[in-house]
């Protein structure tokens, strides 16, 4: 069913405030101005494919090594439908039954990882400070000992000072920060910039920093045969 264009999805978990009025647009084509966008319960953000398009672009020959991905929240299936096309193995779960078949099961609930490779779009909630204080972060890497983990996180999730101790124990390897806003609504007004934040226990040395760009996705032109 599709919602009208003044229900938007939760773009603004971040910070839990009511957004400035922003331009949406119609299913005619035309803009409206609106008060702003509203949240959506449990922060329930299905993610377009293009930003796991460009993770596996950037990421693929690394994900390849494991039989698995686990996707702990999966929500309607949007991200694991395109790893799954990719040809991965993906294993869903999720707090929310939103029909795809998923484990019905809190993240925090699994004392074992179905897999030590990790994939998500996660509850930003959970990962930021003023909320979660990076629970979510501190839960994979410490009590489910996940080898490698790619989270689809804000540009501005590492500013929190806070997060300094997280950082220091557990730097990502890689983080790839994308030059387009993704619009989780489709309704033309998202109001921030994303990046993968990977953390990779294979990996020694300083996190790097990368740059994705949309063509990175590279859509039907994706080449999916697994590197020598």
């Amino acid at each position: 069913m599709v919602k009208k264009a003044t229900s938007a999805r939760g773009l603004f978990r971040a910070t839990g405030k009511k957004s400035k009025p922003v331009a949406v647009r119609l299913l005619d084509g035309s803009y409206s101005k609106i008060d702003g966008l509203e949240r959506e319960p449990d922060d329930f953000d299905p993610t377009p494919p293009e930003p796991t398009l460009a993770l596996i672009a950037a990421e693929g020959d690394r994900l390849r090594h494991f039989p698995r991905i686990w996707e702990p929240a999966v929500g309607d299936g949007a991200m694991s439908r395109v790893l799954s096309d990719a040809d991965f193995d993906v294993y869903g779960s999720d707090l929310i039954d939103r029909g795809c078949g998923a484990e019905i099961r809190s993240f925090y609930d699994f004392e074992e990882a179905p897999s030590p490779c990790l994939v998500t779009n996660p509850p930003y909630k959970e990962c930021n400070w003023r909320d979660g204080r990076g629970r979510w972060i501190w839960h994979a890497l410490d009590v489910l000992n996940i080898e490698y983990m790619a989270l689809l996180l804000s540009w501005s999730w590492p500013g929190a000072g806070q997060h300094s101790a997280l950082w220091a124990s557990h730097p990502p390897a890689r983080v790839y920060l994308m030059r387009w806003k993704i619009d989780f609504t489709g309704q033309g007004a998202p109001p921030m910039l994303n990046g993968w934040f990977v953390w990779d226990r294979k990996w020694q040395g300083e996190t790097i920093l990368r740059m994705l760009d949309r063509k990175d996705a590279r859509q039907g032109e994706m080449d999916f045969e697994v590197a020598p």
